[in-house]
């Protein structure tokens, strides 16, 4: 039944095979037919593009790009867009299913998309990055539209790049498309309240679970892999509500901090040394240890794919929430379950994010600007909604978070596949 864009090396981890799995799983704990499934599982649509970028140097360089639309039975496609030298169509098609479940569980008009280009954006100059970005959305371009699928910045894509994709569409168009893209600068028709929405929504049900499982929050101690645009953050706002950050590690190593660390004091260290190590008063551990320091809460909120069979054997923490994108195996998740950790899954977890992105849509395409204070207030709303509705289902369920907030998605994305029937 399981179907899959690309073919993997045998033996080696399929993201794509993986998330394929959860969703027949899923559907056959609803007891969904097995047509439906199928339709579920299958990418309506996958383009592979050539990316060829004049160098500085006047010689040409080709790179790989792809945009997946998983599902877009319940609105526009959404999803990020990724530079990596890792990046595959396993990868790119898993990340869409991911965000087709996501959209559906936060409840919000979306499909699931993703893209990204095979390059290591490190090694480029700022010319030749926006030279690559250019010719990426030119020929994705025919795919993207406010209408059809709005991209998003992700792994090494920002809010200039998001700025180069919208300006090279409206060109195509011969009309500004503000609504093309979301997370971008205020200046072309970004909201305030994007960034930091996906750390906020980690945040708001990390608290939601604490008091179902009448936890007190400050005596709670936290781990987190990731001090980026969704780690930094969370240092703050989870401190801001009595947690302490006890552990913190980035690409260069990670550090042990007992007594808690201070949210301001890390933000400057950080901007001077550029990573976490060396915090004044930490204790230097080797990053793959992160997850074994005492700790109450591990939030991993980096790469996907790092909560091995390994690491959730050997996790302190007695509860986890996945604020990166895919953190956990297969065979960790299994683990995980075994030891009664609960787990918020990331099409959960990490939805502010995409909420966010649902919010700067809407005010483009309304063309009016909503306050700061109603942005994190419906926030707030739709992040609290979702995670009650998973808590409840879960209880009717019975099965673990993720399952629940997967069989969530999946049966959202079966009724509207079905009320809109099959064509021709």
């Amino acid at each position: 039944m399981v179907t899959r864009p690309n073919e993997a090396p045998p033996n080696e981890f399929n993201p794509w095979l993986h998330v394929a799995s959860l969703i027949e799983r899923a559907g056959q704990l609803l007891g969904l037919s097995d047509g439906m499934i199928k339709r579920i599982i299958a990418p309506e649509r996958v383009l592979e593009v050539a990316v060829p970028v004049r160098m500085d140097s006047g010689d040409v360089e080709m790179f790989t790009g792809w945009r997946i639309q998983h599902d877009t039975s319940r609105g526009p496609g959404k999803g990020g867009i990724r530079f990596h030298q890792s990046v595959n169509a396993d990868e790119i098609a898993a990340l869409s299913a991911d965000m087709s479940i996501k959209c559906a569980v936060v409840n919000i008009p979306y499909g699931g998309a993703k893209g990204g280009v095979k390059v290591d954006p490190s090694s480029l100059s700022r010319g030749e990055l926006e030279r690559l970005t250019r010719r990426y959305a030119f020929s994705i371009a025919p795919m993207i539209g406010p209408d059809r699928d709005i991209p998003a910045p992700d792994i090494n894509t920002d809010f200039q790049v998001m700025s180069w994709i919208m300006d090279t569409v409206s060109m195509l168009r011969g009309h500004n498309t503000p609504g093309v893209v979301t997370g971008k600068p205020l200046s072309i028709g970004g909201t305030m309240g994007h960034a930091g929405a996906t750390s906020l929504g980690v945040t708001i049900c990390t608290t939601a679970l604490l008091q179902r499982l009448g936890r007190m929050a400050n005596e709670q101690r936290v781990v987190i892999q990731g001090y980026g645009k969704v780690g930094a953050p969370l240092v703050k706002l989870l401190s801001d509500r009595g947690m302490k950050v006890v552990g913190v590690a980035d690409i260069k190593g990670a550090i042990h901090v007992p007594e808690g660390i201070n949210p301001q004091v890390m933000a400057k260290h950080f901007a001077e040394a550029g990573t976490v190590v060396g915090y004044p008063g930490s204790d230097t551990v080797p990053a793959d240890q992160l997850f074994t320091l005492p700790s109450d809460i591990a939030i991993p909120a980096a790469l996907g794919g790092v909560v091995t069979e390994e690491v959730a054997s050997s996790m302190s923490a007695s509860i986890m929430v996945e604020a990166a994108n895919g953190p956990t195996t297969g065979e960790g998740a299994a683990v995980l379950a075994s030891r009664g950790i609960p787990v918020i899954p990331d099409v959960l977890a990490n939805a502010g994010g995409v909420v966010a992105s649902y919010f700067e849509w809407a005010q483009d395409l309304q063309g009016f600007m909503w306050e700061t204070e109603l942005f994190t207030q419906r926030l707030e709303k739709t992040m609290s909604e979702a995670f009650n509705y998973v808590w409840t289902r879960h209880q009717e369920l019975n099965v673990t978070l993720r399952e629940t907030a997967l069989a969530v998605g999946v049966e959202r994305i079966a009724e509207a596949t079905e009320v809109r029937g099959l064509f021709p």
